[in-house]
Formats: C-alpha cells, sequence, structure tokens
C-alpha cells in the first residue's frame, strides 16, 4: 500500500473544448449529463476540495521512500519465491570455485534461458566482466553479487513513481490496454485500491464492452473498492471513455482509469479501435491520457517485449504493469525491456509488478529488489 501523499498546486487553466469531433465521435455517443453509469456503494468521504483556483496532485512514491519495512520485507519474500525458478537457473552458475571462461558461459546461457535476450546478456556480461576487474574479485561469490548490482544498474531506469494529479482541470486519465489474458482487469482493481489507499478518488470506465464477463468483473471490483464506474452494455469504447472522462471531471475524480478489450498487436482492426479510443478520450481532455500502461504477462518472455514495443508504436506507451512473475522461468524479460528502452531513448518505467492473485501482491518496482529477488 501507499503511504503517503505530496501534494502540489497549480492555477486552473480553461477547460479543453469537450466536443468529440464527427470523425471519431462514436455514433449517437450518451449524452455527457447522464451517461449510464453503476454506482457502487457510496464512496468513503474524500478530503476537502481544493479552491477552484488550484487542484491537488497526489504522487505516489517508491518503495525505497516509504517506512513499511515489515511489509516491504514480506513482499521481498514473496518476490524471491516467484522468481524462485529464473533464479535457480543463474544461482548454480556461481557454485565453482573459478572465476573462468566457463562461468562466463555458463551464465550467458543462463541468462538467455532467462529470456533476457541477446543484446542485454552481451551488455551484463561485458559489465559484469569490467566489475569484476575492478574488484579484483576471486571468488564466484563475489561475482554473483557484482552480477546483482549490474542487473540493478540496467533496470534503474524503470523504476520510477507514478505521479497522479497535476491536472489545471480534471482528473488524470489512465488507459490500460493488455493481450488477452495478461489480467488487466484484475490489475485495474488492484491499483484502485492502491490508489484510494493512497487518499485518490478514482472513478472506472469499463471500455471492453465486448465481453460481459470483464464488464462484470470491474463491477465486482468497483463494489470491492466502493468507486462509481461507467458501463454500457454493448456501446462503443470510445464513446464510454469519453463519458468517463466527462464524468470524473464533473464529479471532481482525481483519477479516470480506462479499461480496454484485450487485444493482440497483430490484430489491427482492434489496434485501430484502440487508438479511436485515445483520440476520442483527447475530446474530452486534450491533454489526456495522462498515463497509457500496457499490462503484460511475466511468463510470455520475450513476446512480452514484442507486446511493449507494438503497442509503444500505436499509442505511445507512458508506463508497464508486469503480472504473473510467480512461478516464472522469463524474469529477465524486465532487463530486455531495459535494453529497448534505453537503445531506443524511451522512458517507458514498470510503475507495478505482481507475483500472485492477492491485493499485496501487486506492488511498486523496485530493481535492487528485483535483481536481489532473482539472484537469490
Amino acid at each position: 500500500m501507499f503511504s503517503f501523499l505530496k501534494k502540489k498546486f497549480f492555477s486552473s487553466a480553461p477547460a479543453p473544448d469537450a466536443t468529440p469531433s464527427t470523425a471519431d465521435t462514436p455514433p449517437t455517443p450518451a449524452p455527457v449529463a447522464a451517461p449510464a453509469v453503476t454506482a457502487a456503494p457510496a464512496p468513503a468521504p474524500q478530503a476537502p476540495a481544493v479552491s477552484d483556483a488550484s487542484s491537488a496532485s497526489l504522487a505516489v512514491v517508491q518503495p525505497a521512500d516509504k517506512p513499511e519495512a515489515p511489509a516491504r520485507a514480506g513482499w521481498l519474500n514473496r518476490l524471491k519465491q516467484g522468481l524462485k525458478k529464473t533464479g535457480s537457473t543463474l544461482a548454480v552458475v556461481f557454485t565453482g570455485t573459478k572465476i573462468d571462461d566457463a562461468l562466463y558461459e555458463e551464465l550467458e546461457t543462463a541468462l538467455l534461458l532467462a529470456d533476457t535476450g541477446t543484446q542485454a546478456t552481451q551488455f551484463l556480461l561485458d559489465d559484469l566482466k569490467r566489475r569484476v576487474k575492478a574488484a579484483k574479485a576471486t571468488d564466484p561469490a563475489q561475482v554473483k553479487t557484482l552480477l546483482a548490482e549490474a542487473i540493478t544498474d540496467l533496470l534503474r531506469p524503470l523504476e520510477q513513481a507514478l505521479a497522479i494529479g497535476g491536472q489545471p482541470d480534471g482528473p488524470t486519465v489512465m488507459m490500460v490496454a493488455g493481450v488477452n489474458g495478461a489480467g488487466k482487469t484484475t490489475t485495474i482493481g488492484k491499483l484502485t485500491c492502491h490508489l484510494s489507499n493512497a487518499g485518490a478518488s478514482v472513478l472506472l470506465a469499463a471500455a471492453d464492452t465486448f465481453r460481459a464477463a470483464a464488464r462484470e468483473q470491474l463491477h465486482v471490483w468497483a463494489d470491492r473498492n466502493t468507486v462509481d464506474i461507467i458501463s454500457q452494455e454493448g456501446g462503443d469504447p470510445a464513446a464510454v471513455s469519453y463519458d468517463a472522462v466527462c464524468a470524473g471531471r464533473a464529479r471532481g475524480r482525481d483519477v479516470v482509469i480506462v479499461d480496454t478489450a484485450g487485444r493482440l498487436p497483430t490484430q489491427l482492426h482492434l489496434m485501430e479501435e484502440l487508438k479511436k479510443v485515445k483520440r476520442v478520450v483527447q475530446k474530452a481532455d486534450a491533454t489526456a491520457p495522462h498515463e497509457v500502461l500496457l499490462v503484460i504477462d511475466g511468463n510470455t518472455g520475450q513476446n512480452a517485449l514484442a507486446q511493449v514495443k507494438a503497442f509503444d508504436e500505436a499509442l505511445g506507451l507512458t508506463g508497464l504493469i508486469v503480472t504473473k512473475l510467480d512461478g516464472t522461468a522469463k524474469g529477465g524479460v524486465l532487463a530486455a525491456i531495459a535494453m529497448w528502452a534505453q537503445q531506443a531513448g524511451r522512458s517507458v518505467p514498470v510503475y507495478f509488478i505482481g507475483v500472485g492473485e492477492k491485493l499485496e501482491d501487486l506492488q511498486t518496482f523496485s530493481a535492487s529488489e528485483f535483481a536481489q529477488a532473482l539472484l537469490n
């Protein structure tokens, strides 16, 4: 859970034109004043609203800044268990007595098997050899420690805080995408709980209008978190998203989270629909979406990197949430993602990682914790 908030104040700006263009507006969208809404039980009282001349900014802080050592220690233990399959392959490399070419060859094989990818693997090996030489290491156990430092440094750019708020006129709009089965809707529910506990008021948009099960699942999370949800059975995803952003502004919500339908990046017509949702959201708020998050399944390895590239090209990703790392042997894919981001000059942080179904199994990403768990 997030432990505290940082607040900043911004002067208000005129509201952007909320009328969508004819080209991107779905046919006969529901009127903004009366969208189809299923209200969950009344949310807990919110903090007093700021004056009309300003709006509060809520910042979710990184684990290192949080005074939750006991809870975080429990999380680290679960992360170690989740990455055990990946880590066991790497750890066995350092059980020998010599630092030689054979050790580096075994380590290269282990990194590739962990789906670190060829480029990240070579980068880590080169970096590790420099560190071993500089430290004048003679024991394979020392090499293991130096590798953890190398992995931490590679992953460090992925470790960023998710800042909420700061919009002069309206909520922070988060658009969440992902392939089928990545755990997108469940992740949204957990994220909603975390944000609510951090003091942010949240409104959900069930823009996955094609699957009744997805809407029902999101309604369950809305009830559980006592937040409102905008939903239209069989409605147009773009229209639902537009209504939600407008409703979020009208109700003074801090965050609007838009759940989109799962799709493969190879399904071009569905990717075009996703782009349309983004364009129509911008008609409700010209600065939105402020976050475009991709939920990826940690078990998919290098395929996860392919998803990141495809969705980033289509939508311009601002962050990732990596789920289902428990039991995977492919946890090294985060190094591959970090290597891609470095080479592409892109900032696509991993805001959260998950190792199970429980609420506490989704936590903020820490590069040092991940490296430590990976080589446990």
